[in-house]
C-alpha cells in the first residue's frame, strides 16, 4: 500500500525533528571545575593533630611543616598519649618526682616505640606536644624531662600558625 502525502509529510517531519539523546557537558565541566578549585584550595600540607575542646592551642609564626610523631595531649585537667589516658595534671603536680611515672611507662611501650632502634636512631625520634596555653609551665617542664628520658631526642610544640597580613605589592589582580 501506499502512503498518503499527508502520512509522508508527517513521516519527514518526525525524522527531521526527532530529539536526539545528547548529553550536555556545559554543567559537568562546570561542576567539576567547581571539584577542582576546592581540592586546590583546600589540599594544603597542614598536618592535623587530633584537636580536644580542651586545649587551647598557643600561636606561632613559625614556618617548618611538623612530621608525624607521638602526640602527647595535655588538657587543663588530664594527660593523653595517642588519645589514651594516663593520668591527670593534678597527680602530675602532687609528685615530688621530676619524672611522670605513668607516661614513662606509656612513652616506652612498643607499640609506640615500633621497631629495635640504634643510639642514632634513638636520636631521631620524635614526640609532639599539644597542650593549652593556660597550663602551668612546671607540669609542661616534667612533662618535656620525662619524654627526654624516655629517649626521645626531638620534642615539638603542637601551635597554630599566625595568619599574616598580605603585602599590597603581593595582591594579584584576578
Amino acid at each position: 500500500m501506499s502512503m498518503s502525502n499527508r502520512a509522508r509529510r508527517m513521516a519527514q517531519h518526525h525524522l527531521r525533528h526527532r530529539a536526539d539523546a545528547q548529553l550536555n557537558l556545559i554543567p559537568l565541566i562546570d561542576i567539576l571545575s567547581v571539584m577542582v578549585a576546592f581540592l586546590l584550595v583546600y589540599s594544603t600540607e597542614v598536618e592535623v593533630i587530633q584537636n580536644s575542646k580542651g586545649i587551647e592551642i598557643p600561636q606561632s609564626s613559625a614556618q617548618t611543616a611538623p612530621k608525624q610523631s607521638v602526640v602527647v595531649m595535655i588538657t587543663k585537667s588530664d594527660l593523653f598519649v595517642q588519645g589514651e589516658y594516663i593520668t591527670t595534671v593534678k597527680d602530675i603536680q602532687a609528685s615530688p618526682n621530676a619524672l611522670i611515672a605513668p607516661l614513662s611507662a606509656a612513652l616506652k611501650r612498643p607499640m609506640l616505640v615500633g621497631q629495635e632502634m640504634t643510639d642514632k636512631d634513638i636520636a631521631q625520634r620524635e614526640i609532639t606536644i599539644m597542650a593549652d596555653k593556660a597550663l602551668p609551665y612546671d607540669v609542661l617542664k616534667r612533662v618535656m624531662q620525662t619524654c627526654t628520658d624516655a629517649d626521645y631526642g626531638k620534642i615539638s610544640l603542637a601551635v597554630i600558625q599566625k595568619e599574616k597580613p598580605v603585602a599590597a605589592g603581593q595582591v594579584r589582580a584576578g
